[in-house]
């Protein structure tokens, strides 16, 4: 699936540029967050149920917005040295956008 590729290399992005960042708790929870998106996409897939699949989707869906939510606060807050900050929250825009697609398409073909 391509939301799941696309969140996959936002997170792995993430983990190895906060790899070595000191700010423990910030860094926790964005790297929390960002894997997130791609396992409860993962889990919800091989839960075999549209309606599970879909509750997961909605799941990764909230934790894409607080990826967001933390990116941009890092940026204003200049908390995290974290290249294309900007880049990434648009990434996390389009991915929530895919996630509200997929959704809608498993709500009405299956």
């Amino acid at each position: 699936m391509d939301v799941w590729q696309e969140s996959f290399e936002l997170s792995v992005n993430l983990c190895k540029q906060l790899r070595e960042n000191r700010n423990y708790g910030l860094r926790d929870q964005i790297q929390r967050s960002a894997i997130s998106i791609p396992s409860n996409i993962a889990e919800g897939f091989e839960r075999k149920s549209n309606k599970e699949f879909i509750q997961y989707l909605h799941i990764a869906q909230g934790s894409c917005a607080e990826l967001r939510t933390q990116l941009m606060i890092t940026k204003e807050a200049q908390l995290l040295e974290i290249t294309d900050t900007g880049k990434l929250i648009e990434k996390t825009r389009k991915i929530s956008a895919m996630l509200h697609k997929l959704i809608q398409t498993r709500k009405t073909k299956f």
